[in-house]
């Protein structure tokens, strides 16, 4: 019993030596932070005693294999699982397979998840290191450090290319130089041609055409549709499209230097086809919501021209695009006129109103040469011949009805589009393009008759 005793009283006396050197031991040195400073001190902290406890300290969750139920402000250790039971309305955790939860200190990393509690003044300095301290943030500047040094400034690019006698030149300058090289005699019709293409390819951008009329450039191009040379004539008209195309500035310059008159004397006397098809491309996009263009377009015949032409053998080509540009002004006054006035200016519509073209398509016998074209075997020409005739339809009901070659060819063209838009059906197309000749052809021969 005595050494029973004995040995009990070792036992609590190694303990109590063994609790108070755990109690007297420092802690390794922490940084801390004083207030309203920026600056960090390094200060050895003595736990003597037992550490004040700091309210934003956390007690750490021990998860297990297990559901347990969380107390109140307990931090759970990343990767844990955690779900709130809807029967007791508590949150409850257990343990995850991610990694707890690690920090930077030093330049090393500790894992800090096997505490028992996360104080306060720890997760601070962890978020210090974290943020004083990113990898990603340097390794970010020196990619951009390396990246800037790859790229040279226009200014060296401007020196280096200079020496290399390598220069740059805005499109005006280029503009300036191929005008100077089409308006030069010693050079060869080849190379006038070769600039005038070149050019052509500039006008396309707006600023560029009106680039080209203040430098002139629009006068010569002009000018040279009266050149005796065919390849110049066809080439100048193709620039004067390109430049006046939707760009007003322009096409006002364009009538003003005569290039109305130019291209419909081009139309009306002999020239090769390839010429007039530039020639009717220069006036359509002259013409095109320009109504001041339009009503001097019909007072000086020109309706009479583009019928004349159309009358003319072996010019299928042209046909097609006489008539379109017939329907588009057609359709282009009508649209005015159908739109609210407030989306379109009084004075737009006092400019469509100087002119009439339904009068002029009757007496010049466009009622009749329109349907001409429904004898080609070519859809595309179809196609924009029955949108014309259903656009002069209100002027020519008349003339339709008295035609019966033209009901005819409407009743042999409705059977062949039926044909080819059930073809188009049973393809899986309900809405194709025959389909939409044969709805044209439904409409048309309903309103004649």
């Amino acid at each position: 019993m005595k050494t029973s005793l004995l040995n009990l009283a070792l036992v609590w006396y190694s303990l109590s030596v063994h609790t108070a050197f755990a109690h007297t031991e420092k802690f390794p040195t922490a940084l801390t932070i004083r207030e309203h400073s920026d600056r960090f001190e390094e200060k050895e902290e003595s736990h003597n005693t037992h550490e004040a406890h700091d309210p934003e300290d956390l007690e750490v969750f021990n998860p297990t294999d297990e559901w347990q139920t969380l107390k109140p402000n307990q931090a759970v250790p990343p990767g844990s699982h955690v779900r709130l039971n809807m029967q007791t309305g508590l949150r409850e955790a257990k343990r995850g397979e991610e990694e707890g939860l690690k920090y930077w200190t030093d330049g090393q990393r500790h894992e800090i998840n096997k505490q028992s509690t996360f104080r306060a003044q720890q997760l601070k300095e962890a978020l210090k290191k974290y943020k004083g301290d990113n990898p990603s943030k340097k390794e970010a500047g020196q990619a951009d450090t390396s990246t800037s040094s790859q790229f040279r400034s226009v200014d060296e690019l401007k020196r280096d290319m200079e020496a290399l006698e390598f220069l740059m030149e805005t499109d005006a300058e280029i503009m300036h130089k191929l005008l100077s090289k089409f308006n030069s005699t010693s050079n060869t019709v080849d190379q006038r041609v070769t600039a005038l293409l070149d050019l052509e390819y500039l006008v396309h951008q707006v600023d560029n055409a009106k680039n080209l009329v203040s430098m002139g450039g629009l006068k010569l191009v002009t000018d040279a549709l009266n050149n005796t040379d065919v390849r110049i004539q066809e080439s100048a008209a193709f620039v004067l499209g390109s430049a006046v195309s939707s760009n007003p500035t322009v096409q006002i310059e364009a009538l003003e230097g005569g290039a109305l008159q130019k291209l419909l004397t081009l139309l009306a006397t002999p020239h090769p086809v390839s010429v007039k098809k530039k020639a009717l491309f220069a006036l359509a996009c002259l013409l095109r919501h320009f109504p001041f263009a339009q009503s001097h377009f019909v007072e000086l015949g020109g309706m009479q021209v583009l019928g004349d032409l159309f009358k003319e053998q072996g010019v299928d080509c042209l046909r097609v695009r006489i008539i379109t540009m017939l329907y588009d002004m057609i359709i282009e006054k009508e649209l005015v006129f159908k739109t609210d006035i407030e989306a379109v200016p009084n004075s737009t519509q006092q400019q469509y109103a100087k002119y009439s073209l339904h009068p002029m398509l009757v007496e010049q016998g466009w009622c009749n040469l329109v349907p001409e074209l429904l004898n080609s075997t070519d859809h595309d020409q179809r196609e924009k011949a029955v949108r014309t005739l259903l656009a002069m339809r209100p002027h020519c009901q008349t003339q339709y009805q008295q035609n019966p070659s033209l009901t005819n060819s409407l009743i042999s063209l409705q059977k062949e589009y039926q044909t080819l838009a059930l073809t188009e059906e049973t393809q899986g197309e309900k809405d194709g393009y025959f389909n939409e000749i044969l709805s044209l052809l439904d409409s048309l021969v309903v309103k004649i008759h």
